[in-house]
């Protein structure tokens, strides 16, 4: 059986699961389809990916590859564009997340298009997205599981003991990622332990360009110039000694977002024994167990975020039982075989034959 997993670019959480995905579906041969690329790589899919928006090399790449299925991920437009060059298969449209009312507007706007061409509809047990797709499409077949990782391309590796407890953020320079609060809430760590250092990871080819331009702004009125280090797509393959180092510094991934369909960067970390406090932003419930797992913080109350990240480097106790706790929770509930599992039964169930 062949399927083809198309998205925008090769980058963040999609692109994660691509490769996730691909480990996991063994009894599938996956390939892969991104309209652009900006960045000076591509991370290994362990599969063909393909980079082009032009409709003859798409024409040929269907063609060729006599896929059973595409799985298309939010551009729904992608449906009638490949049925006109060519492609008589079954589509199944999947939606990881985004802002709750950017993806309401959306999908409220594709919905003929949706409900004309998707065979299935995918996501991954995204609260608000369930609940869109269960509004907007009762006809469509629906599914809902974990994405998957392999925890053991992030398996904690030991190092020197960082000096100091370093802070994490995963993201881009854009409102939804929420970096302000970051910033915010690094300042004040910073000012109750001035050793305290900050890392951001992030694709500066996605930021906003106004956004940028405050960001740098609000880093110099805070003067966190000495205590934060910006990280510049760094390949996926390094994050886990990154994760490794930061849990074992007594410091944590801070995750700030509004709204996140199903993140990555909470399952890489804990797979690396790095804590994470976070937003309930949604998608991350399925990860992150408040006490268990990780922790949240109240959005917007960067009081209730330092009492919990206070607690978080503290509490030793406490702390030790979200590493190990969090790593059986992603190694259980997300592994690659559930998701074979639940991949295999979605694609019986719309009659997706092996082949």
């Amino acid at each position: 059986m062949k399927i083809l997993f198309v998205f925008y670019l090769p980058s963040g959480g999609i692109e994660t699961l691509n490769r996730q995905r691909q480990a996991a579906l063994k009894n599938i041969q996956c390939e892969f389809l991104y309209y652009r690329n900006d960045k000076k790589f591509i991370n290994d899919h362990q599969a063909p990916v393909y980079i082009t928006n032009e409709d003859s090399k798409i024409r040929n790449i269907l063609s060729n590859g006599k896929y059973d299925a595409v799985i298309i991920a939010s551009d729904y437009l992608t449906m009638p564009r490949f049925r006109k060059l060519g492609f008589n298969g079954k589509f199944i449209y999947e939606l990881q997340g985004g802002v709750k009312e950017q993806a309401k507007h959306m999908l409220t706007h594709a919905k003929p298009v949706i409900s004309r061409y998707a065979n299935g509809l995918l996501n991954p047990r995204t609260p608000y997205i369930t609940d869109l797709f269960n509004e907007l499409f009762p006809n469509t077949p629906k599914f809902g599981f974990n994405n998957c990782i392999d925890y053991t391309q992030y398996a904690y590796k030991k190092f020197p003991l960082h000096p100091n407890p370093i802070i994490a953020w995963i993201g881009r320079i854009e409102d939804n990622k929420n970096w302000k609060e970051f910033l915010l809430i690094g300042k004040k760590l910073i000012e109750e332990n001035p050793k305290t250092e900050l890392y951001m990871f992030e694709d500066p080819t996605l930021s906003n360009p106004k956004e940028r331009k405050q960001f740098e702004e609000m880093k110099n009125t805070l003067n966190l110039n000495k205590n934060l280090s910006l990280y510049a797509n760094v390949p996926n393959k390094y994050m886990r000694n990154y994760f490794s180092i930061i849990g074992d510094s007594g410091g944590f991934l801070c995750i700030t977002s509004k709204a996140e369909g199903a993140p990555y960067s909470p399952l890489e970390a804990m797979c690396s024994r790095c804590p994470v406090l976070t937003t309930d932003c949604y998608g991350v419930r399925t990860s992150v167990i408040h006490n268990q797992t990780g922790k949240y913080y109240k959005i917007g109350q960067i009081d209730d975020a330092f009492k919990q990240a206070k607690d978080l480097m503290t509490n030793s106790t406490l702390r030790e039982q979200i590493r190990l706790k969090a790593l059986n929770h992603v190694q259980t509930n997300f592994s690659l075989e559930r998701y074979n599992s639940n991949f295999t039964n979605m694609l019986d169930l719309l009659g997706i034959n092996k082949s």
